[in-house]
C-alpha cells in the first residue's frame, strides 16, 4: 500500500509527515523531512514551557548577499519599530495555544526551501500552484502566516516578506519547542512562480543513497540530512506510510524492527483494514513533542517508525553519525541551529529580485 506520491518532508517533512491530527482527519501526505506533518490535536505531552540551557551552535555559514540579522531595523516608518520582535512575540503567544505549529512551521519552512528556494512560493493559492500539491496537501500553518503579515504591515506596511515572516516563525517555534536559539537572518524577497509540477520531494520509502543523493541537490552534506530528518523527533506518521513493516509477508515487512514496538502498533494500524491512525515518530512518548535526540535513541533500539528513519541508524553510511547524536544530548540541538540557518538561506531573493507581497497567499 505504498503510496507513490513524492514527499519531501525531512526536514523536510525535510522537513516531512509529522504532527497532530490535521483538522480534517483525512489520511494526511507524508513527506520526509523534517519536515513532517503539522497537524492540530490536543496540547501535547512534553511540550516544553521554556527551552533548556544548551550549548551554543557552531559559527554560522555566512549569509547570501542580501541576508544579514536586523534586515528591517531602521525600515519602517517609526524607525523604533522592532517588526521582526513584533512577528516573535506573536508566534510566541500562538505556540502557547498550539504546540502542534512547531511540526506544521518546519514542515512548511522545508517544502518551500526546496521548491525554488525560500521564496514563500508554498503560500500561494490556485488551482495549480505548489500548495495544491500532492506532497503540500496536508501542509498546516497558513492562516498563522497570514496572521503574522498582518502584525508586520500594522506598523511597517509593505516592508516585510512573506518569506521572512515563514524564517522568524519558525526560528521561534524552534526555540519554543526546545530547540536552540539562533539569529534569523532576514532581507528575503517573495517568489513569482509557483507551480505544483514543480513540486518533487524525497519520498518516506527512499533509500538512504536516494535521500543523500536528493539533498546533495540542494548542497546538503549527509550529516546535515540526518539533522533535517532529525525534526522528526516531533512528528507523526499515518498507518499507510508504516503498516507494511508490521504484517510478515507484506512487501516492507521489518523482521528487526523492536518486537514490542512492532505488537503495540499492530492494534493501532490493523492489517489492510485503512485505518486513518497514526503514531508519534519518536517513541519516547515523554518527548515526542520536544526537540531533542530522543528520536535517535529510538532509532538505534529499532524503534524507528518510518522506512528512512530507521534506515538512517542502519545504513553504514550514516549509522556512525546516528550514535554519536543518539549519545550527545546537546549536539543535535547545536548542529540544528546551524543547518537551519543554512536551509533558510536556500536560493533566495533579495535585492531587487520577486517582490514583497501584500497578501502572502497571490503575487501582486
Amino acid at each position: 500500500m505504498r503510496h507513490n506520491m513524492l514527499v519531501v518532508g525531512l526536514i523536510l517533512g525535510v522537513i516531512l509527515v509529522l504532527s497532530q491530527v490535521s483538522e480534517s482527519t483525512h489520511r494526511l501526505n507524508l513527506q520526509i523531512g523534517p519536515i513532517i506533518v503539522g497537524g492540530k490535536g490536543k496540547p501535547p505531552k512534553g511540550s516544553p514551557t521554556t527551552p533548556p540551557t544548551l550549548t551554543p551552535p557552531p559559527p554560522s555559514p555566512t549569509p547570501p548577499p542580501g541576508l544579514k540579522v536586523g534586515f528591517y531595523k531602521g525600515r519602517c516608518p517609526n524607525i523604533n519599530v522592532d517588526v521582526e520582535a513584533n512577528i516573535a512575540t506573536k508566534v510566541q503567544q500562538e505556540f502557547r495555544k498550539d504546540p502542534t505549529i512547531l511540526p506544521a512551521l518546519l514542515r512548511m519552512q522545508f517544502h518551500d526551501c526546496f521548491i525554488h528556494g525560500c521564496d514563500a512560493s508554498i503560500l500561494i493559492k490556485g488551482s495549480s500552484s505548489e500548495r495544491t500539491a500532492g506532497p503540500n496537501l496536508s501542509v498546516r500553518g497558513y492562516e498563522l502566516i497570514d496572521t503574522l503579515k498582518n502584525v508586520a504591515e500594522a506598523t511597517c506596511p509593505d516592508t516585510v516578506s512573506c518569506s521572512d515572516i515563514i524564517a522568524i516563525a519558525t526560528k521561534e517555534v524552534l526555540k519554543m519547542g526546545g530547540g536552540l536559539g539562533y539569529a534569523v537572518e532576514t532581507g528575503r524577497r517573495d517568489g513569482l512562480v509557483s507551480k505544483a509540477q514543480d513540486v518533487d520531494l524525497p519520498s518516506p520509502f527512499a533509500s538512504v543513497s536516494e535521500s543523500i543523493s536528493a539533498f546533495a541537490a540542494k548542497n546538503f552534506s549527509p550529516e546535515e540530512m540526518v539533522i533535517l530528518l532529525g525534526c522528526h523527533t516531533v512528528g507523526i506518521s499515518h498507518c499507510d506510510f508504516f503498516e507494511d513493516r508490521l504484517y510478515q509477508g507484506s512487501s516492507q515487512f521489518d523482521e528487526n524492527m523492536d518486537k514490542d514496538l512492532r505488537e503495540e502498533l499492530k492494534p493501532v494500524c490493523p492489517q489492510n483494514a485503512g485505518s486513518d491512525n497514526f503514531t508519534f515518530l519518536d517513541q519516547n512518548s515523554e518527548s515526542s513533542n520536544i526537540v531533542d535526540n530522543s528520536f535517535f535513541q529510538q532509532i538505534v533500539k529499532q524503534r524507528g517508525i518510518l522506512p528512512i528513519d530507521q534506515a538512517l541508524a542502519n545504513d553504514p553510511q550514516t549509522t556512525g553519525f546516528v550514535q554519536q547524536l543518539a549519545v550527545n544530548p546537546n549536539m543535535f540541538a547545536t548542529r540544528l541551529a546551524t543547518v537551519m540557518v543554512k536551509l533558510q538561506a536556500l536560493d533566495v531573493l533579495t535585492g531587487n529580485q520577486g517582490q514583497i507581497r501584500k497578501v502572502c497567499s497571490k503575487f501582486n
